[in-house]
């Protein structure tokens, strides 16, 4: 049975990797096996011309950087908001915090794509357009209600008891926050920042519409305008290459973060 079930994990690892695996490939051939016919699953020699190429004749480096600047500031402010509102609520007699908790959830459920014309009108209101300020703004808004829910959960289960002896000992109301209940919330801060994170760095329709100059264009939408020689040509080796490269930043945050990932998953997963 142990062995069966090895297997059947194996065979879901197999199939949840292989499109990943397919693009770190197609990103290695030389760009004449990309479109050869038959086609060759594995490449005659490895080439780095696809890399290359994605760096010198595109301004991906600056894609690159627009997305780290904005999934940063964006997970950081939700984070911090989120902290703050989740702190608050942990205070609030239980059933007004549930209360609350509804209509803050009601947001989540709202799809992002609904919510693009508002967000560019009160972000061109603020003239912010083409600015990474109004997409971090957008983010921290669009996953705060999240952000909030997952801190809460988190808040909760902590004592009060500590608060009430930290408050004896002089701390205030920022202190306790920030000297104890941050440090023992750490597993879901990990976790609701690895999934922000993800989301501000994947995110395509706001950014396009935010940020349409192209020196301001993050990852998502600088791989959609990745164009060949003519209108008909699509450079897949070099797109292929442009995920690969992209896909590490979010394998990176989950291997930092994995072991408190891990524990903020598993809480209360197993009584006592």
């Amino acid at each position: 049975m142990k062995r069966l079930l090895l297997l059947i994990g194996f065979i879901i690892a197999v199939y949840c990797l292989a499109p990943f695996l397919w693009t770190v490939i197609t990103a290695l051939k030389p760009p004449e096996e990309v479109f050869s016919l038959p086609v060759r699953y594995l490449p005659s020699s490895l080439s780095l011309e696809n890399f290359i190429d994605v760096f010198y004749k595109r301004p991906f480096a600056r894609y690159v950087i627009n997305s780290v600047v904005v999934a940063t500031g964006g997970t950081i402010l939700t984070l911090a908001i989120g902290s703050i509102v989740a702190f608050r609520l942990r205070y609030m007699p239980t059933y007004r915090a549930l209360s609350l908790q509804r209509w803050i959830l009601m947001g989540a459920i709202v799809p992002p794509t609904l919510l693009v014309i508002p967000v560019f009108v009160v972000i061109k209101a603020l003239g912010l357009i083409n600015n990474p300020l109004g997409l971090i703004i957008s983010y921290c808004f669009l996953n705060l209600p999240f952000g909030i829910w997952m801190l809460y959960a988190a808040f909760s289960r902590i004592p009060r008891e500590l608060d009430e002896a930290a408050m004896i000992d002089g701390l205030s109301w920022v202190g306790i926050l920030v000297r104890i209940i941050l440090p023992l919330a750490k597993p879901a801060i990990a976790v609701a920042a690895a999934l922000i994170f993800i989301f501000c760095w994947n995110e395509f329709l706001i950014a396009l519409t935010l940020m349409p100059d192209e020196s301001c264009y993050t990852v998502p939408v600088g791989i959609s305008m990745l164009s060949g020689a003519s209108l008909y040509e699509i450079p897949w080796g070099q797109i292929n290459a442009a995920v690969t490269i992209t896909t590490v930043p979010v394998i990176l945050i989950v291997a930092l973060l994995q072991r408190w990932i891990v524990e903020g998953l598993t809480t209360g997963a197993v009584k006592g």
